[in-house]
């Protein structure tokens, strides 16, 4: 071993607390894994270092940066890294090829020859195991004692140095996440029609509110130039980014089959095929189509999955429940949507068109809101506007719910014949 006189031992410590001050000034992570693999190679004479952090949900052992070598990704169970993992203590291998827990597999991919190793533990401020650093072959021989104290010494402040530059990183990321979903969150609100249609003889409205910054939900007007309106009332499978994504999709290719005026079936038929290609097998999109037309009082409609749908008929102060009339959108292609209806609005009557978010919303005890609750809300509110009719509709939901978060996107449209 190599005895060190005072002299060197106090130019050790000024590395040790020189390298203190800089890991201090650094913020983020790969930043800290340069700065420490660099100095502990510096400060112990070695040729190469590597740096190791903890991936707890693959259970291995990951390099972010090394000197000399790319990343490299190993079980947490394997050798010294792997012993120093298991054991919580410093692992000093002063020939690594005479010992039986060295993997050699390293050296075999890089043709890199690992002569000695120093492996030691870093714990956070809380003392929790965040990584390895793994210092190899001291130029001057098999490393001793004192190097294991300046290792253990530098091994302590880059320890809480990575514990909080992964931290800001996940802060960093957990904003920029955050920006990235109110963009998206933004865009998706501005493709909802900006203000209820104005058609004669008729008092129309809609809402939806996501779950989370985005959803799966979407309702949609059309104004065609025959004077008919396009109704839409869709949902993709799951709420979120995904769900999101694919709803703007099928809005997008309803209002461009659409816009041509063509009758139900076509449309659905068409955006249907398009959409099977485009989804995958765990994707489907429920969805009403209805065309309106003004001048005879008339909604033909179809629903690829969505439903029940709720008719109101004011002379006979009943409810008539409409189920899917086909298969929602994406299960395959060539699904037939032929099985188009008509419903004849009378003054008073009107139509609910809405997503499972509202009749599935449940209450402290599990207890489903459900169709019922739903009819009386709206046989209470049936001469009220149609706008306030869905937010009172909506309001009981949140009544209902004891004010839980919304665990689903709530869409809905009502058409209401003055």
């Amino acid at each position: 071993m190599i005895e060190r006189d005072d002299k060197s031992k106090l130019q050790d410590l000024l590395k040790v607390l020189e390298i203190t001050r800089s890991l201090a000034a650094v913020m983020d992570l790969d930043s800290v894994f340069w700065l420490v693999i660099e100095r502990s190679m510096e400060l112990l004479d070695a040729e190469r270092a590597s740096l190791f952090l903890y991936d707890s949900v693959h259970n291995e052992l990951v390099s972010r940066v090394a000197v000399g070598a790319s990343e490299i990704r190993m079980p947490a169970e394997r050798g010294i890294v792997g012993e120093t993992i298991r054991s919580g203590q410093t692992v000093n291998v002063p020939d690594a090829y005479a010992d039986a827990r060295f993997n050699r597999d390293v050296d075999r991919r890089t043709g890199f020859r690992t002569r000695n190793i120093l492996s030691v533990p870093l714990r956070d401020y809380e003392g929790s195991l965040v990584g390895v650093l793994q210092v190899l072959n001291k130029r001057s021989g098999p490393f001793d004692a004192y190097d294991i104290t300046l290792a253990e010494t530098l091994g302590a402040q880059a320890g809480v140095a990575l514990q909080r530059a992964r931290l800001i990183e996940h802060y960093v990321e957990k904003q920029r996440l955050e920006r990235a979903m109110k963009i998206a969150q933004e865009i998706q609100q501005n493709l909802l029609p900006k203000e209820n249609p104005q058609i004669s003889g008729f008092d129309v409205a809609g809402f939806s509110r996501a779950a989370d910054e985005t959803g799966g939900d979407t309702y949609d007007f059309l104004s065609l130039d025959d004077g008919r309106c396009m109704l839409v009332v869709a949902d993709a499978s799951g709420h979120g980014i995904g769900p999101a994504l694919v709803i703007a999709e099928t809005r997008a290719m309803l209002r461009a089959v659409g816009v041509g005026g063509c009758n139900v079936a076509h449309i659905l038929n068409l955006v249907n095929n398009l959409l099977a290609r485009d989804l995958g097998e765990a994707r489907f999109v429920t969805c009403f189509l209805g065309m309106l037309d003004p001048t005879t009082g008339h909604l033909e409609y179809a629903s690829a999955g969505h439903g029940p749908l709720l008719f109101y008929r004011r002379s006979e102060d009943r409810f008539t429940e409409v189920g899917a009339t086909g298969l929602p959108f994406g299960v395959f292609e060539d699904a037939v949507f032929d099985n188009v209806s008509n419903f004849a609005f009378t003054p008073g009557d009107f139509a609910a068109l809405t997503t499972d978010g509202i009749f599935e919303a449940s209450n402290a005890v599990g207890e489903l809101f459900g169709l019922e609750r739903m009819k009386l809300v709206l046989r209470r509110d049936r001469d009220l506007p149609a706008e306030q009719m869905i937010a009172n509709l909506h309001q009981a939901v949140i009544e209902f719910t004891g004010g839980a978060p919304q665990a689903d996107d709530v869409t809905a449209v009502v058409v209401r014949r003055k």
